[in-house]
């Protein structure tokens, strides 16, 4: 059975092939709200509205197998299908039924974002062990004035929009390489907040499996857990890690990370092993660079991805596409978050490896050929608004809904890619009529 050519898969067969060791992508074309309420749990999230602009860096290889779902009824599986195969993509299936035919077959669907890594972060608590401590314990801490420190384990951004009074930024994967410049005493305590748990528990359990001797805590339930308490929470704040670090740390840095590679049996790669890789057709080997954004910014490898390391533990399908891949590391060459990165991605079940010499190493990436977009006349902003005073225009915002109702321009209206059409339609026929 077929639409247009483009094969469907049973959600047995899916089934079976998520639990096969080659390489396969499950891409929810569904925009973000609609994948949030319901989808695969291995499902990647890659909008119809954003298809283009994202499924290169998702989906590298033009012939990996590439399954679209969506919620079996709206068609916009069988349009994302058409506009891959447009672009060269050549092993398209459609998930007969889409998240309807899924749920039907006795399969569960799962609600939320990032849910993976949040079952991931509740079993490594189990496991673990992890210690914690509740708001309320908190609070105590910082009454009794007892020497600890607090950290939160988001990237800036989040932790700016808001986070708990006292607290530094010093994303996940950062701890390790940047705690001990902070956090001379070994008797300080250390503790690491999230919004929620699952950044709490790999943070503080990231730093406890490196070695660092102070006493490591998780905050349970993060920033949700002290407002839930009815704790006031902090807005805007500035406090992050220094962007230099001790450089005569850095040896026992290095020897704690290779302990953590030997016992997750994590390997170094070199730049020959690396480029044999890319000449292969039926692998996928993506890079990415863990460092921090300012870092990436001012000096990486070509062709290599910007993933910070705690969001790439959080959010691997952000970046990573494809099941069952290889996954390169990249950091400055100190060996210290790549490693520590590794070791979870390893622990998630990916085929991982960290990058000898890190950027400083010789590696040189393929380079991918660029996807080719129509192009189309622009319109200046002020004849746009001449156009406008003399209404004889129409203007369609695309961009997200939550964008659309913080600024937009008067007179706009919202939409997106699987309704425009219809959209201007309407649209042009209101205009005719009144």
């Amino acid at each position: 059975m077929n639409i247009k050519n483009i094969p469907l898969i049973s959600a047995t067969a899916l089934n079976n092939a998520i639990h096969e060791n080659s390489e396969i992508a499950i891409i929810d074309v569904r925009e973000d709200g609609e994948f949030g309420e319901n989808h695969l749990l291995f499902a990647t999230p890659l909008p119809y509205s954003r298809l283009e602009i994202g499924i290169q860096s998702l989906i590298p290889r033009k012939n990996a197998h590439i399954v679209l779902c969506d919620d079996g009824k709206s068609a916009i599986a069988e349009c994302a299908a058409m506009r891959l195969n447009q672009l060269g993509y050549s092993q398209i299936e459609i998930l007969e039924g889409g998240t309807t035919g899924w749920r039907n077959a006795g399969y569960q669907l799962f609600k939320g974002v990032n849910v993976p890594s949040k079952l991931f972060g509740e079993l490594v608590e189990h496991a673990y062990d992890t210690p914690r401590i509740t708001a309320d314990e908190l609070v105590q801490l910082q009454k009794s004035g007892e020497d600890f420190v607090l950290f939160d384990g988001r990237p800036v951004n989040e932790h700016q929009k808001m986070t708990i009074p006292g607290s530094i930024c010093i994303p996940n994967a950062e701890l390790p390489y940047r705690v001990p410049t902070i956090v001379k005493n070994p008797n300080t305590k250390i503790i690491v907040n999230c919004a929620g748990r699952t950044r709490s528990i790999l943070g503080a359990q990231t730093l406890i499996n490196f070695g660092i001797p102070n006493p490591t805590f998780a905050l349970e339930n993060g920033t949700q857990g002290w407002f839930l308490a009815d704790y006031p929470l902090e807005y805007g704040a500035n406090r992050r890690y220094s962007d230099t670090v001790d450089a005569t740390l850095l040896p026992k840095q290095k020897n704690a990370a290779e302990s953590l590679m030997h016992r997750f049996e994590i390997k170094t790669i070199d730049t020959n092993t690396i480029n044999d890789w890319q000449k292969e057709t039926n692998r996928t080997t993506y890079f990415c660079d863990v460092r921090t954004p300012e870092e990436f910014a001012e000096n990486h490898i070509p062709g290599s991805q910007n993933c910070p390391g705690g969001q790439l533990i959080q959010a691997t399908d952000q970046w990573v596409g494809l099941r069952g891949s290889r996954i390169v590391l990249i950091d400055s060459g100190e060996m210290v978050r790549a490693p520590v990165v590794a070791s979870w991605l390893y622990q998630l079940g990916h085929e991982v490896y960290v990058l000898q010499n890190g950027i400083k190493s010789t590696l040189k990436i393929k380079e991918l050929e660029p996807i080719k977009l129509p192009k189309f006349p622009l319109i200046s902003s002020k004849q746009l608004s001449i156009n406008l005073s003399q209404n004889d225009c129409i203007i369609f915002e695309i961009r997200s809904s939550m964008e659309y109702r913080n600024a937009h321009i008067p007179g706009s209206q919202w939409s997106w890619r699987t309704r425009i059409i219809t959209d201007v339609k309407n649209s042009l026929i209101s205009k005719i009529i009144n």
